[in-house]
């Protein structure tokens, strides 16, 4: 650690101090990022950046979990702008970017008491990308009266796909003390005690027939189609760059290199995770995302849900329900569960693997993987630790999405040494949580079913501004239900209104940071049934909710108006699911 220092106190390339200090005893101070690697992302609005957001409960992960801080009075702290303040002295911010990066900034964004995003601190300063450290002296800074809580940092790059290194480190005032961060070696990808702990992640080998035929096929040279569907992990979040060093693109390369025919060319790699969205939302883009309306029919599936099923209303029904609409395909796809984990050792594997005992399917826990050897010290056999496995509370670093891939690739290396299933699994057995969702389809602008009426009334825009996600191998983000329904600023008062028949109908649409947006009230058959509230999560993405689900199939019409009070804002339907 070093010390902070005013801008007096700073040296000149190739002069000393005429009078040289004492030196000025180490302060005390916690990492919240540790040598992390970030990735300069396009956005709608300003420059290309990696953010790393602070507010609820992140920036006390991060110091708990990152720095090592178990002192709850210093979590406390870390809630508001003041008591942040009473803890830190100084910020110090290091990046080690590559040549050609051109110019970082660093920017602390405080969020506001009176509008969250515009009346809080934002302080924006250049940044050496040679891994020298910008150290930030708080009392220095003048800071807005209406700072409420520490909001997030974030790195800004001339150009998208930047690529660098970065630790920030708080220094702390007198009176506070951290622990030492201690350095870690590296993770020994190749050790004996790496794969042992890869071969604990094989939860259930399943019926092997479909994937061994998937792997037949790639040998003989033939086409086969690797298809990836869950959130925001496997999307990529936290490796970097994202497309590549993605759980899931590793794996695909992992297959193609054990099982494809001249270099692989015939092993084709289909991505279609969402961040933020449970298996309620993947079973109405499944056809969309990884099918891609019909051009694409994949010989084996991922399905990765273990982590964001918490918040899938059916609790599992949707789950069990896409898993045998992916099953049930013409051409026998092989389904492979993967349940994640996040970094406080949970997930729902408890709950959805029951799913793939119920259908005999191959299934992969990284929980069971390295949790327990989180435990461990380096003595003890700890592989991995939690620091190097981890970006954030949620996903994997690089070396975490490596290890997921490792996983996966030490499944398909047993299917392909095991004897082969004399039969295929058994799809016409009661379901163990449910399958009432079975072949739901997509409702959006773009399609036009003979069972639908609507009138759009007031909802004649369309939002632009929308959840943006890395599909396949690709870099850059593709907007996600493009074909919606927006209703604009005191657009007027007229409903949105959808006649369909059908039992059941999931509603999609928009939840945004923006205090533009505002709630709307859903009403069937002139009944309220809910109000769809667009800062649930308070940033943009695609939140989906049952309007109704019913044994029998029905006519109704449903009406969507905004809120009392809420006349004045927006709201965005970004379509529906309905079977």
């Amino acid at each position: 650690m070093s010390d902070s220092i005013s801008s007096q106190d700073m040296i000149t390339a190739g002069s000393g101090p005429r009078a040289p200090k004492d030196p000025a005893e180490r302060r005390h101070g916690f990492f919240v990022l540790f040598e992390t690697h970030i990735e300069a992302t396009a956005r709608p609005a300003g420059k290309p950046s990696q953010e790393v957001y602070l507010e609820g409960s992140y920036l006390i992960d991060k110091a708990r979990y990152i720095g090592g801080v178990e002192d709850a009075h210093m979590l406390e702290l870390l809630q508001t702008c003041a008591g942040f303040r009473t803890l830190v002295h100084s910020i110090g911010v290091s990046v080690k970017a590559g040549h050609n990066q051109g110019d970082i900034t660093f920017l602390l964004q405080n969020w506001g008491q009176t509008d969250k995003y515009t009346s809080g601190t934002a302080l924006r300063l250049p940044c050496p990308a040679d891994g020298s450290e910008l150290i930030i002296q708080l009392d220095q800074i003048s800071w807005s009266a209406d700072d409420d809580v520490p909001g997030k940092f974030a790195f800004e790059f001339d150009q998208a796909g930047g690529l660098a290194v970065a630790s920030i480190i708080f220094y702390l005032n007198e009176g506070y003390a951290a622990p030492e961060l201690s350095p870690e070696t590296p993770v020994a990808f190749r050790s004996e005690p790496y794969h042992e702990m890869i071969s604990h992640s094989l939860f259930h080998s399943g019926n092997n027939l479909r994937l061994k035929a998937a792997i037949a096929k790639a040998a003989r040279g033939e086409d086969v189609t690797i298809a990836y569907i869950g959130g925001s992990i496997t999307q990529g979040a936290g490796a970097k760059p994202i497309h590549t060093e993605c759980y899931a693109y590793q794996s695909y390369l992992g297959f193609k290199a054990l099982f494809g025919k001249d270099g692989g060319g015939n092993v084709h790699f289909i991505k279609a995770g969402v961040g933020g969205t449970p298996s309620e939302l993947g079973i109405i883009r499944y056809e969309r995302d990884v099918l891609r309306d019909g051009a694409a029919k994949p010989d084996i599936v991922i399905v990765e849900f273990a982590v964001n099923d918490e918040g899938d209303e059916t609790k599992g029904n949707c789950y069990e329900s896409l898993c045998l609409n992916i099953l049930s395909a013409d051409n026998q796809p092989a389904v492979i569960l993967l349940f994640s984990v996040f970094i406080n050792d949970w997930n729902l594997q408890e709950r959805l693997s029951p799913v793939g005992i119920r259908y005999n399917l191959p299934m992969v826990s990284v929980k069971d993987a390295v949790t327990p050897q989180f435990k461990l010290t380096k003595a003890e056999g700890n592989v991995i630790s939690k620091r190097q496995f981890f970006y954030d509370i949620y996903h994997p670093a690089n070396d975490g999405h490596r290890v997921m891939a490792d996983c996966l690739i030490h499944l398909f290396q047993q299917a392909a040494a095991a004897q082969a299933d004399a039969e295929d699994i058994d799809l016409h057995q009661p379901p163990v949580i449910g399958n009432s969702f079975r072949n739901i389809r997509l409702l959006d602008r773009s399609s036009s079913p003979g069972n639908v009426r609507i009138e759009p009334g007031s909802f004649t825009g369309t939002d632009t501004d929308l959840q943006m996600v890395e599909l396949d191998d690709n870099p850059s983000g593709t907007p996600e239900f493009p074909y919606n329904w927006m209703r604009p600023a005191e657009a007027g008062g007229k409903p949105f209104r959808l006649t369909i028949t059908s039992k059941s109908l999931i509603l999609v649409y928009k939840d945004s940071g923006s205090t533009g947006f505002g709630s709307a009230d859903v009403r069937v058959d002139g009944k309220p049934v809910l109000t769809a509230d667009p800062h649930v999560n308070n940033w943009t993405h695609c939140n989906a909710v049952i309007v109704y689900h019913q044994e029998t199939s029905g006519e109704h019409t449903v009406e969507i108006t905004m809120a009392d009070g809420e006349q004045d804002k927006c709201f965005t339907i970004l379509g529906f699911g309905y079977c």
